[in-house]
């Protein structure tokens, strides 16, 4: 069974429909930081306005551990949506109480309301089917369907994204859909060579992924945190870097099986060692056997690929066809250990193909180093679920929808 797209659901004129975002955006001292999620969600929302649906939007945002929070209100999601899509957009302040029936009572046709953060309901993120079913069922009343459109949750079973589409006529938005067709032309015949990035500090966040994609890729190309477990892995000391001991013999079994492949596996050369984790560190480059011969000795942290890893990788990244990225290359929210990851973007921005930046750290590195989300193939808005889905997992939150692998 396919995929059900918003043409499933017919005419929407004059309905409510909830729509199910993933508005989950970074915030600070109440003002959003990075607002590329809620961008994200405007061609499904604008698509719906002009239907003349009436738009019931829920989101989660942060972890308020089930009870109302006011650092986790989507108050300024709501203003901000208000401003992109240049009209009012009224806020509940409850999800299911009577601050959310009289917004979405007050709804005309192609009006737009939010309600307060889906997690300050216990039932949103419960363990227990039924109390999700029943806050599920509260939800329901809400709205005559349901377009889900948080690609960032998928892979969770919680009561917006699993059961309340199982109560209600529901479809994937087009956000979603634009997500898998990016995701299924990573997975089936991707234009070669292919190469995948990872960075990102530990190696276990990525095993999946790794196992899954090796077969199928050309190049993978290892940086962040979890290089220094490849590094330890071929006997080489690391210093204080991050070292996931536990992995090593997996990691061991990693490089055999692309040697066995005829997977290159790139590791640096290079690496710039820090005296401390800090913006006033001590730092220099060193190569990546020697990390342990720096002034620093065994105190000496690795925080980024080295200047020779970076010209290497990006060259290796244009030269590719199709090239996913997932994990940043180091300490990017520190300027002196942000040249790895900001020569990894730049790189992409360069491919001749399909250039995919995996969400998560990765999305808001390119935002923050100056890059537009136009500069790159696609910038998935969900790293968690992008990663779940290459390593060929069941997703529920797509399952319910009617996607099946």
């Amino acid at each position: 069974m396919a995929l059900r797209t918003l043409d499933s659901l017919g005419s929407l004129a004059g309905k409510r429909v909830i729509v199910r975002c993933d508005l989950n955006v970074p915030l600070k001292d109440g003002a959003i930081t990075d607002d590329g999620r809620v961008r994200a969600s405007l061609p499904t929302l604008n698509a719906l306005i002009a239907q003349g649906a009436r738009l019931v939007i829920c989101s989660h945002l942060g972890r308020p551990d089930g009870a109302p929070d006011a650092k986790y209100s989507l108050a300024p999601v709501a203003q901000r949506l208000s401003e992109l899509l240049g009209k009012p957009v009224a806020f509940a302040r409850d999800t299911v109480g009577e601050s959310a029936n009289e917004a979405v009572a007050a709804l005309a046709d192609g009006d737009v309301a939010v309600i307060e953060n889906l997690r300050f309901n216990p039932g949103e993120t419960a363990k227990d089917d039924a109390e999700r079913g029943a806050f599920a069922g509260q939800l329901a009343e809400l709205g005559d369907a349901l377009v889900s459109d948080g690609f960032g949750v998928v892979h969770r079973k919680q009561a917006s994204v699993y059961e309340l589409a199982e109560i209600l006529p529901s479809a994937a938005g087009l956000l979603i859909a634009a997500e898998l067709d990016v995701l299924d032309r990573l997975t089936e015949n991707p234009e070669r060579p292919y190469t995948v990035v990872l960075g990102g500090s530990k190696v276990s966040d990525k095993l999946g992924v790794i196992s899954h994609l090796l077969p199928r890729v050309d190049r993978l190309l290892v940086g962040g945190g979890m290089l220094f477990t490849f590094l330890a892995a071929e006997g080489h000391s690391v210093g204080a870097s991050l070292l996931e001991s536990d992995q090593l013999e997996t990691v061991r079994g990693y490089v055999k099986a692309a040697q066995q492949a005829g997977v290159e596996l790139i590791l640096p050369t290079d690496v710039v060692v820090a005296s401390k984790f800090g913006a006033d560190a001590e730092h220099v480059v060193t190569a990546a056997d020697a990390i342990e011969d720096t002034p620093f000795g065994a105190s000496g942290l690795g925080l980024d690929i080295g200047p020779d890893t970076a010209a290497n990788f990006a060259e290796l990244i244009r030269t590719s066809r199709t090239v996913f990225w997932n994990g940043p290359m180091g300490v990017f929210e520190i300027p002196a250990f942000a040249a790895g990851t900001k020569a990894v973007a730049q790189a992409l921005t360069e491919v001749d193909g399909l250039s995919v930046v995996g969400g998560g750290d990765s999305a808001a590195a390119v935002r923050q180093l100056g890059f537009a989300d136009s500069d790159f193939g696609h910038i998935s808005t969900g790293g968690g679920a992008s990663l779940e889905f290459l390593e060929g997992k069941k997703l529920p939150g797509l399952e319910v929808l009617g996607w099946q692998l």
